[in-house]
C-alpha cells in the first residue's frame, strides 16, 4: 500500500510538473503596419492560442496604426475572444493599435510607452475628412464602453471612459496617454517592463509562454491578403479576361487570369472567411464567360453577365465572415475601392497593352491590334458604293449580267440580279455584297 501511494505520488508531481511546464500562456506580436496580412496572421495566432489549450493570450503591441477595417476585424475578433486577453504596449499604440489594445480586457504598458493619436490620417499624414473621424470615434467610444461600469465610491462609472477614447481621434487634441496617465486614468492596469512583471501581477509567474511565429506560408498568404496586391491580382484577372475575348483561342492572358484568380480567392478559402456564394458566383462567371468565347458568337448577355458575376464574387469574397455582426459597410466600402482601383488598373493596362507603344508580342496576337495588310494577302473592301442603294442608276453597257453602270457622274461595274439588261436603260441599285453593285432593271 505504501508503494501504491508513492508511486501516485510521483505520478502526481510529475503531471504538476507538465501541467505547470505546458504554454498556457500565448503572446500574439503586433509589430508592423496593421493591415489585412496582419489580420490574417492574428487570426491564426488565435486558432493556435486554442489549440495549444491557453488560459491567457497577450497582445504585445509596438505599431503606428494602419487600416481600419483590418483594425476593426482584430478588434471584434479580440472582443469576441472566450479567452481573457490582455494588451501590453511595449513601446507605442497609436491609431489603430489604440483601437485594438483598447480592446482588450486588461492594458499593461512599459515604462516610457505610449497609447492613443488614434486621428484619421490618409498616406501623407494629412487628417482625414470629418466623417472618417467621426466613425472612428464612435469605434473607440463603443471599444470603451464595451468593458461596462464599476462601482466607485457608491456610483457606478464605466471602467474606461468612453470621453478619453473619443478625445484621441480628435486632429486637434489627438490625445496620447504615456504609461503613468494611462494607469491614472484608468486605460492602464499597471506599468511592466516585460510579459514575466504582467504574469507575475496576474499571479501566473510559473505560466509557460509560447510566442506565434509565422510560417513561411503564413507570410506569403498574409502577402496576397494586402490591398495593393488585391488591387493588382484583380487588373490580372479582368484584364487577362478582356485581353482571352479579343485573343483567338485560348493563350497566355487566359493562363495569367486563372493563376491572378488561384492567389486572389486562396486567402480567403485557407482561412475560411469567403463566402459560399462568392465562390460559385465566381464559377458561373466564368462558365458564362466560356460560353461566350466559345459558343455564342460576338459579345452579349452572356459575356456582361459573367464579367457581373465575376466582380460581385471579387468583392463579396474581401467581405469576410469575421467582420461585425450584420452587413459590414465599412467592409463593403473598401471591397469596392480595391476593386475600383483594380478595374482602373485593367482598364489602363489594356490601353496600353493594345496601343502602338505596348509589347509587340501582345499586338501580334490580339485581334482588335492586328493590322491586315495588303502585302500578307488581305485586300481592303471600299464601302464607299453601299451608299447608292436604293437609288436609280443608267446602265452604260449591256449587262449580261455583268456590265457597267452610271450614277450621277460615276461609272462602276454592276451585275444584274435577273435577265439581261440593254445600253441606256434605267435600273435600280439593290444592293451591294462583295464590293460588287448589283441591279434590276426600273419599271416604274
Amino acid at each position: 500500500m505504501t508503494s501504491l501511494l508513492r508511486f501516485i505520488a510521483v505520478v502526481s508531481l510529475v503531471l504538476a510538473a507538465a501541467i505547470n511546464s505546458t504554454a498556457s500562456v500565448f503572446v500574439i506580436p503586433v509589430e508592423t503596419e496593421i493591415d489585412l496580412s496582419a489580420f490574417h496572421h492574428f487570426k491564426k495566432a488565435l486558432g493556435e492560442a486554442h489549440e495549444n489549450d491557453s488560459r491567457l493570450i497577450i497582445v504585445k503591441l509596438n505599431t503606428f496604426g494602419g487600416a481600419l477595417d483590418a483594425a476593426d476585424s482584430i478588434r471584434t475578433a479580440i472582443m469576441r475572444e472566450p479567452l481573457p486577453t490582455v494588451a501590453f504596449v511595449d513601446v507605442n499604440a497609436a491609431s489603430a493599435g489604440a483601437l485594438i489594445a483598447l480592446a482588450c480586457d486588461s492594458v499593461y504598458m512599459a515604462p516610457g510607452s505610449s497609447m492613443g493619436s488614434a486621428t484619421v490620417v490618409n498616406g501623407a499624414g494629412e487628417p482625414m475628412p470629418e466623417k472618417y473621424q467621426s466613425y472612428m470615434s464612435t469605434m473607440m467610444r463603443a471599444t470603451a464602453e464595451h468593458h461596462g461600469k464599476v462601482l466607485e465610491n457608491d456610483t457606478l462609472v464605466w471602467r474606461r471612459n468612453p470621453e478619453i477614447a473619443a478625445s484621441m481621434v480628435n486632429p486637434e487634441i489627438s490625445v496620447s496617454l504615456t504609461s503613468e496617465q494611462a494607469v491614472a486614468c484608468g486605460y492602464a492596469d499597471g506599468v511592466a517592463a516585460g510579459i514575466p512583471d504582467i504574469l507575475k501581477s496576474l499571479d501566473m509567474a510559473d505560466a509557460g509562454v509560447q510566442y506565434y511565429k509565422s510560417t513561411l506560408g503564413d507570410d506569403i498568404l498574409g502577402f496576397l491578403s494586402n490591398a495593393a496586391v488585391r488591387a493588382v491580382l484583380i487588373m490580372l484577372i479582368l484584364g487577362g479576361i478582356y485581353m482571352e475575348m479579343h485573343t483567338p483561342g485560348l493563350g497566355f492572358a487566359a493562363a495569367v487570369s486563372v493563376v491572378a484568380a488561384i492567389l486572389y480567392f486562396l486567402p480567403m478559402l485557407i482561412s475560411g472567411g469567403m463566402p459560399g456564394w462568392a465562390l460559385l458566383a465566381f464559377i458561373a462567371g466564368v462558365i458564362l464567360i466560356v460560353l461566350e468565347i466559345f459558343v455564342i458568337p460576338g459579345f452579349g448577355v452572356c459575356g456582361i453577365s459573367g464579367i457581373i458575376a465575376i466582380l460581385a464574387s471579387i468583392i463579396g469574397a474581401m467581405v469576410n465572415s469575421d467582420s461585425v455582426t450584420g452587413v459590414d459597410f465599412g467592409a463593403v466600402r473598401n471591397a469596392l475601392i480595391i476593386v475600383g482601383v483594380g478595374s482602373a488598373m485593367a482598364l489602363a493596362s489594356i490601353l496600353f497593352l493594345t496601343s502602338k507603344y505596348g509589347p509587340k508580342f501582345v499586338r501580334k496576337h490580339s485581334e482588335l491590334m492586328t493590322e491586315l495588310k495588303n502585302s500578307d494577302g488581305f485586300v481592303g473592301v471600299d464601302m464607299g458604293p453601299a451608299k447608292y442603294i436604293g437609288q436609280i442608276a443608267t446602265t452604260v453597257t449591256e449587262m449580261r449580267p455583268a456590265g457597267k453602270i452610271e450614277v450621277g457622274s460615276h461609272v462602276f461595274d454592276a451585275v444584274s440580279t435577273g435577265a439581261f439588261i440593254l445600253a441606256h436603260r434605267r435600273v435600280k441599285i439593290k444592293k451591294y455584297e462583295n464590293a460588287q453593285l448589283y441591279v434590276e432593271e426600273n419599271e416604274e
